[in-house]
């Protein structure tokens, strides 16, 4: 048996993440089989797709010589959170830009994730669902083909995506409330929960009510309570951190090809959480233990 111990970069991943990101060049079929015959177990429990791992589980996989020669490890160069033969979603690093730039030597998400399927002998061309500034980290989901962009286009038009970002925040913040400010004359709203006080900021959970370019940055520096790191809405820089202190954490949605309830979930990346403890003081393990109350809405 292969044995890992979840760690807070794996905190509330799906079981299916984990397993792709072990093996990321093995077929969908492949992590499929492995769930449905029971080799992959959760603390002694055969596990499920949609199963979300949390701080110190035991995960363990069957081993064998096909699974041994898939193993990548050190961890896999971009982070799969959930992939079908629909769609594929990535934990986008804060700093790395989704579409090509103007300066095109700098690396993109999309590239990045056309030449690892390609790798992978499914060579394709990668069209964002969702989006997300350059500086702000979590899930991304992108249409492997045509028909699913148009599909999934539709979904987000019609019916949206549930949303979930974590925030760190300059100043104190009362404990909950609702930011009603129009935006290039449209109506916006973002409502928000105070996760977290520390004595320089706060940890917020902000969930969008409306989609509007950069909504959540220029809402917060509305009420005088910038993201740290976000210099053009006014927030602090931050020594060594990359981006700012914004993340997409939780995406909610019904897959509109299968009409499944889908939830993806962005761990927080190191960088984020080692700001988050430096901010308020607390430890690891209450850091991400909070973050399953950010969904309680």
């Amino acid at each position: 048996m292969l044995t890992y111990t979840i760690q807070a970069e794996d905190h509330l991943r799906r079981a299916d993440s984990f397993l792709r990101n072990l093996l990321p060049k093995a077929p969908l079929s492949y992590i499929k089989k492995l769930l449905s015959a029971g080799h992959v177990k959760v603390n002694g429990n055969p596990a499920a797709a949609s199963d979300r791992l949390r701080i110190d589980d035991q995960v363990t996989v069957k081993e064998s010589g096909k699974t041994a020669a898939m193993l990548e490890r050190p961890r896999f160069m971009l982070d799969i959170l959930y992939e079908d033969s629909w769609i594929v979603s990535f934990n986008k690093p804060a700093g790395l830009a989704v579409h090509r730039t103007e300066n095109a030597a700098e690396p993109n998400l999309v590239e990045l994730g056309e030449k690892f399927l390609a790798q992978r002998g499914e060579p394709l061309k990668l069209r964002p669902v969702n989006r997300l500034d350059k500086g702000t980290s979590g899930a991304i989901i992108m249409a492997k083909n045509g028909v699913a962009a148009g599909m999934f286009g539709r979904m987000v038009k019609e019916e949206g995506l549930g949303k979930l970002y974590l925030a760190l925040v300059e100043g104190t913040v009362e404990e909950q409330g609702v930011i009603d400010l129009p935006l290039e004359g449209k109506e916006s709203q973002t409502r928000y929960r105070r996760l977290l006080q520390g004595s320089e900021g706060a940890f917020l959970a902000v969930y969008p009510l409306t989609g509007r370019m950069h909504q959540i940055r220029q809402h917060l520096r509305a009420i005088g309570r910038p993201i740290l790191g976000d210099l053009r809405y006014g927030g602090a820089g931050v020594d060594g951190f990359t981006g700012h202190a914004l993340h997409s954490f939780t995406t909610r949605l019904t897959h509109p090809a299968t009409e499944e309830a889908l939830q993806i979930t962005a761990p927080l990346p190191g960088d984020f959480l080692d700001l988050l403890m430096t901010l308020t003081g607390i430890e690891e393990k209450e850091a991400v233990q909070l973050l399953e109350g950010s969904e309680e809405k």
